[in-house]
């Protein structure tokens, strides 16, 4: 089971910008497949994001679409999301996850694993 490691969550005001970071444990990042989901509190999970290993076009979630996005770092092993222009219905416990199915399937679906630890993602004025 490959362990992921989510970081860069905080408190940021509506309309402001955060990065998250999402590193495999024992894993190269560029072999795998790396979805996005959030859960606030009392909601259910929702798929964010997808980058698949292949080439092509990352997936979104119809609420972040045109405000997020998610891009592979290979020399850093890393997956990131860049998050603009935040809502406060963004705020939520931000987990990343290496999909057992297609990207599509996984995102539109609710079984999106466990993630790592999570990075809680605040945003209030």
């Amino acid at each position: 089971q490959v362990q992921l490691v989510e970081s860069g969550g905080g408190l940021v005001q509506p309309g402001g910008s955060l990065r998250l970071s999402c590193t495999p444990s024992g894993f190269t990042a560029e072999y795998l497949d790396i979805g996005w989901f959030r859960q606030a509190p009392g909601k259910e999970r929702e798929g964010v994001s997808c980058l698949s290993h292949r080439t092509g076009p990352a997936y979104y979630g119809d609420s972040v679409k045109g405000r997020f996005t998610t891009w592979r770092n290979n020399a850093e092993n890393t997956v990131y999301l860049q998050m603009n222009n935040l809502k406060p219905e963004d705020t939520a416990v931000y987990y990343c996850s290496a999909p057992l199915s297609s990207c599509s399937t996984w995102l539109s679906g609710s079984n999106f694993g466990s993630g790592g630890q999570g990075t809680q993602v605040t945003v209030v004025s």
